[in-house]
């Protein structure tokens, strides 16, 4: 069975020849910058350079000999641009280790060792990493002080927006030249120089973006002092996003085989709303977002969302939600044994694997061996799962953790 047969089967609901691994095909399944560096070094691969392809949260494009290594069997489209050495220049981490930045970002190194990322203006500054820090803070919110009149420089607010300034691969190339063209002609590529199941990150945020334009206080506040602005600046938001999947399935839309939004709609005690809010103000949103993709490609789709959504689940799968990461199981009625019983049959959790926080960063390497084998023995049962972490592999993760979560992962798989 091929990678992608592998992840295509889990999705349907059977069990493959093996369990599907993912690490690097999301900006929510991947790993650090600076625990990649230690891990290159544990395997005696430093010779291999740390391409930071995710700039804000500094997360590794993990090499493609790496992958093969540890049997992943998921990757994303993105990795098809800035495959050049000339496509990156250098920097330091945190950590002092060597890595490399895509040319189009150059942050400014502060007097005090912080960084910071300036607007064209160069005076605001719209995103900040304190001296020592392993990420960028979001520092500019477009509306934070209110809701605009009208929408008409929403494109441009939006550009200011790290998530969107700094952009992860293949979107820092969106405004180049036959970009649509280049991203099939590279996407068809992959698929024919690799078995692996193929990516493409897609955002489409609602809830998310709430936040970044108003800032989480003020959106908090928003959903139940205004829903009707707040409605009226979604359909902004959703007008934007269908457009974008109009190109994206129009380009690569019959040789990606996964799709990934990203809401995070959870904090660990529970969802940020409660289920009638989601379900007036998002869930028909979401809904048009899938049914897009369901009319017009083949892709699967996929959602990124931190914390405890488990109440939020039957409407999300509603709308046509089938892939659900990172599946944070320590937070509230989030517990593997749970989400497997009420809701195994009808969506594929990617992730849950191991806890990234606690066990994977300060656990022993038998402590991590022993909850991967837990986690793969109720998740796995008759498919509908994809190992992964909890979110992405951090900076503190001893390389010694992340092989003995790869050996349990292979050991599972031998039985």
């Amino acid at each position: 069975m091929t990678s992608r047969e592998r992840v295509l089967v889990a999705i349907a609901h059977k069990e493959p020849d093996r369990v599907p691994v993912d690490m690097g095909a999301t900006p929510s399944s991947g790993i650090s910058a600076i625990a990649y560096s230690n891990l290159l070094k544990a395997i005696g691969r430093d010779d291999l350079p740390v391409w930071i392809y995710d700039v804000v949260q500094q997360l590794a494009q993990p090499d493609m000999a790496v992958l093969d290594q540890f049997g992943v069997d998921v990757i994303d489209v993105g990795r098809a641009f800035n495959t050049r050495p000339e496509d990156w220049h250098e920097t330091v981490l945190a950590n002092g280790d060597k890595a490399f930045y895509p040319q189009s970002f150059h942050p400014v190194k502060q007097t005090d060792g912080s960084y910071s990322c300036y607007d064209d203006d160069g005076v605001r500054v719209l995103a900040r990493m304190p001296k020592g820090a392993t990420f960028f803070d979001q520092t500019y919110f477009p509306y934070v002080d209110g809701f605009p009149t009208d929408y008409s420089t929403l494109d441009n607010e939006m550009g200011k927006v790290l998530w969107s300034r700094y952009v992860h691969s293949p979107w820092d190339h969106a405004s180049d030249p036959d970009f649509w063209n280049e991203l099939r002609k590279r996407t068809l590529h992959l698929r024919e120089t690799t078995d692996k199941a193929l990516m493409i990150v897609c955002g489409c945020n609602l809830f998310e973006w709430g936040t970044f334009l108003r800032r989480m206080d003020n959106f908090l506040m928003d959903l139940l002092c205004d829903p009707d602005e707040v409605a009226r600046m979604l359909d902004q938001l959703l007008e934007r996003h269908l457009a974008t999947l109009e190109k994206v399935c129009a380009s690569v839309g019959d040789i990606v085989d996964i799709i990934r939004f990203g809401d995070d709609l959870g904090m660990t005690t529970g969802p940020f709303m409660d289920v009638d809010t989601y379900k007036t103000l998002f869930k028909p949103r979401h809904k048009q977002l899938c049914d897009y993709v369901k009319s017009h490609s083949n892709m699967h789709t996929f959602i990124h969302s931190c914390g405890s959504i488990s109440s939020l689940m039957p409407d999300l799968i509603d709308a046509g939600i089938e892939i659900f990461n990172p599946v944070q199981t320590n937070s509230l009625n989030m517990e593997p044994e749970f989400l497997k019983r009420e809701f195994g049959k009808d969506c594929t959790f990617w992730g849950g694997g191991v806890e990234t926080v606690g066990t994977l960063n300060n656990g022993t390497p038998e402590e991590v061996r022993k909850q991967v084998l837990e986690r793969l023995e109720i998740m796995s049962k008759g498919g509908g799962f994809v190992f992964n972490t909890v979110h992405n592999i951090l900076p503190d993760v001893p390389p010694q953790n992340v092989l003995a979560m790869f050996d349990a992962v292979k050991e599972f798989n031998k039985c």
